[in-house]
């Protein structure tokens, strides 16, 4: 619980604004605070290999000319 003391602060913060205890911010804060270190390195991932699999795409391209290369293999524009 002590792992996202950030999140209940930020999230208490933001309830006791309204009027509120921050009871409810406090554990929105811990639940969003939780979910994000869950998503974040899954989003990191997927960002790096897209990165990756676009640059030998592109490089690819260069080297061979080939079109098909140059719009991906999940273009509308390939012939299936």
């Amino acid at each position: 619980m002590a792992n996202n003391m950030l999140g209940m602060l930020v999230g208490a913060a933001i309830d006791r604004e309204d009027g509120d205890s921050g009871i409810k911010g406090a554990l929105g804060g811990y639940l969003v605070e939780g979910g994000l270190k869950l998503v974040a390195p899954l989003l990191v991932t997927y960002a790096i290999g897209w990165g990756v699999q676009y640059g030998i795409r592109k490089g690819l391209h260069a080297l061979t000319g080939d079109p098909d290369l140059a719009k991906g293999a999940m273009s509308p524009d390939t012939a299936a």
